[in-house]
């Protein structure tokens, strides 16, 4: 967060603010002050000289209309007289002036000079003229101060006789104002320091609690909620820390129950198996899981961002509003040519409550297996129909020829009755091989092994074979000389072995040969049978193995083969904890090999 300016700041404003109010309030009631005082002094000043000027009014008028005709200068003597009591601090100068404008007495002792001049000032002129007082203020020109002139006429019966003229020194009343205004200036600077002082204590009472919750927004922001706002009072303020408070403990349980939650969130989305993507209201990815990247062969964060369905590769078939409005899964295909990679997706919507919808969740599922498994349960349950219908066909044929009368014909009833019993028998053997390979399936079964010398084991089933084949196959022994003593069991690595050789016996055709060959080490014993067949096609080699798997099935449907042998093979190798595998060129024959573990004193090396 931002420093807050010195300027800025709640604390600064509220002083200046305090300041600036106290100060307009003190400026208006000191010019209210100043201005009602100055009229005040000035209206007692105008006053007092007014009423000194009725007395001076009275006796000038009194003297002046008495008769001197024989001495004029006894006039100006006793108007000199009367002038001369009425002198002061506040009057600066008295003249009289007969209606002639001429200068009679002047109370100024060093302007006597004047006295029977005429007078040329326009103030006295002017009352003469309009019979009525003249005032103002003027500045006087020896002492550039400010007087206050007056002229007032003096009448008799009507007529003026002359003019009172006064200058009164006001200038005095103007430097008690200065003086005042001075005192008013220095309390209003004392009134001010003392009002800053105490505005910076009234906003620190108001800015600290803000400061404080301010600090532990800031806190709050970077997770940490152990802080709490000191309450200084039970005002506003303190109401309101008290629940900043409260918000604050409310926010640490609510903080505390989403961080667990997403911790759980995000070790479910870790730990589970199915993929998790997240999008927002555009259908960019905003969350992915570890099994979703993999599944889409990404680095940490590289879809972030990305279109979902760009990244699902559905774009050329659905929007991101057709996945929005999706009720059913979809499919996706991520198979390699050698690899078989499916997976389903369920979408979910992530609306508000006012039905705003704010997202996509996608949930990816694996459904390679179940794929594979509805599949195989589909041929398993094609070819187990398949296999007996055929002789179930073939038996009803020949029971109804017999029905018809065919049981009569001496030459012809063995024959159909050998056919059926055939065909009756090779239904027993696939039962009993799919009854074989369900319990394998289910472990239901247990190995009665015991130890045995392979090399004469081996040897004696190869006899037996070589005792009852029916074509010119030639049989090639590779064994070796000493004993190899092994755990087994003996019927199951018979009927083992017996598949292995019957399958070689019946494609190897006239004149081949199979070679057997018998090989340890200190740990495995190898068994190879090779034959001269016809050889598998080498993108058919690994599933020899799976149930009802032909090369050529129509081949092996008439040598009279389930497709469940080497099936069968393979769990009770791997029952022995050994391994079965094949190899084979096209056309020239085939060889399968099977380990088992040597579990004997005796033993040779092989390749």
């Amino acid at each position: 967060m931002h420093k807050v300016g010195f300027f800025r700041s709640v604390h600064v404003k509220v002083v200046l603010i305090y300041v600036l109010l106290i100060l307009i309030a003190m400026q208006i009631m000191g010019l209210y002050f100043a201005n009602k005082l100055e009229a005040t002094l000035k209206d007692n000043f105008e006053v007092s000289i007014t009423d000194r000027l009725k007395l001076v009014d009275f006796s000038v008028k009194e003297e002046m209309t008495k008769t001197h005709s024989e001495n004029d200068a006894s006039l100006e003597a006793n108007l000199k007289d009367i002038l001369s009591g009425l002198s002061s601090d506040d009057i600066r100068e008295i003249r009289v002036i007969d209606a002639h404008n001429r200068i009679l007495a002047t109370s100024d002792n060093s302007s006597q000079s004047i006295v029977g001049q005429r007078s040329v000032d326009s103030n006295v002129s002017q009352a003469m003229t309009t019979a009525s007082p003249v005032e103002k203020i003027a500045i006087d020109d020896k002492t550039d101060k400010r007087v206050w002139v007056v002229a007032k006429p003096v009448q008799s019966k009507g007529k003026i006789i002359g003019v009172i003229y006064v200058k009164a020194n006001i200038e005095s009343v103007f430097e008690q104002m200065a003086t005042i205004n001075k005192i008013l200036a220095g309390g209003t600077a004392i009134a001010l320091l003392i009002t800053i002082v105490l505005g910076v204590f009234i906003a620190k009472t108001i800015t600290k609690p803000i400061s404080d919750m301010r600090r532990q927004a800031v806190a709050m922001a970077k997770g940490n909620f152990s802080r709490k706002v000191k309450v200084y009072g039970n005002d506003e303020i303190g109401q309101l820390a008290v629940s900043f408070n409260h918000l604050t403990n409310r926010l640490q349980e609510v903080h505390s129950t989403t961080e667990g939650e997403r911790r759980k969130l995000a070790s479910v989305l870790t730990n589970m198996t199915d993929g998790v993507i997240a999008t927002d209201r555009k259908g960019k990815i905003i969350l992915i899981n570890t099994p979703a990247q993999k599944l889409l062969a990404s680095e940490n964060n590289e879809l972030m961002g990305r279109s979902i369905t760009e990244v699902l590769s559905v774009d050329d078939e659905y929007t991101f509003e057709d996945l929005i409005h999706m009720q059913d899964s979809i499919n996706l295909d991520f198979s390699s040519w050698d690899h078989p990679y499916i997976w389903r997706a369920n979408f979910s919507v992530i609306q508000k409550e006012t039905g705003f919808v704010n997202g996509l969740i996608v949930v990816l599922h694996d459904i390679t297996e179940q794929e594979k498994i509805e599949m195989e349960r589909r041929e398993f349950v094609s070819n187990v129909s398949h296999e007996l219908r055929t002789p179930l066909t073939t038996m009803r044929s020949y029971l109804e020829a017999l029905a018809d009368g065919a049981w009569k014909d001496e030459n012809i009833a063995p024959t159909f009755l050998n056919v059926t019993r055939t065909e009756t028998e090779r239904m027993i053997r696939l039962v009993s091989d799919l009854l074989q390979l369900s319990r394998m399936d289910s472990r239901e079964y247990e190995l009665n092994t015991d130890f045995v010398d392979f090399v004469k084991f081996f040897d004696r089933i190869i006899n037996r074979f070589e005792m009852s084949k029916s074509k010119e196959v030639e049989f090639i022994r590779e064994l070796p000389d000493a004993p190899i003593y092994v755990e087994i069991d003996t019927d199951k690595i018979t009927q083992v072995i017996d598949n292995i050789i019957s399958n070689a016996l019946k494609y190897s055709p006239d004149g081949g040969y199979i070679r057997f060959k018998l090989s340890t080490n200190d740990e495995q014993l190898l068994v190879e049978v090779t034959d001269t067949g016809m050889g598998i096609p080498p993108e058919n080699v690994d599933r020899i193995f799976d149930r009802f798997y032909r090369v050529d099935k129509a081949r092996a449907r008439s040598m009279g083969g389930t497709g469940l042998g080497l099936a069968i093979s393979r769990e009770m190798i791997n029952a022995h904890g050994g391994q079965i595998w094949a190899t084979s060129v096209e056309g020239k024959g085939s060889s399968i090999f099977f380990t088992l573990p040597n579990n004997g004193d005796e033993g040779g090396e092989w390749d």
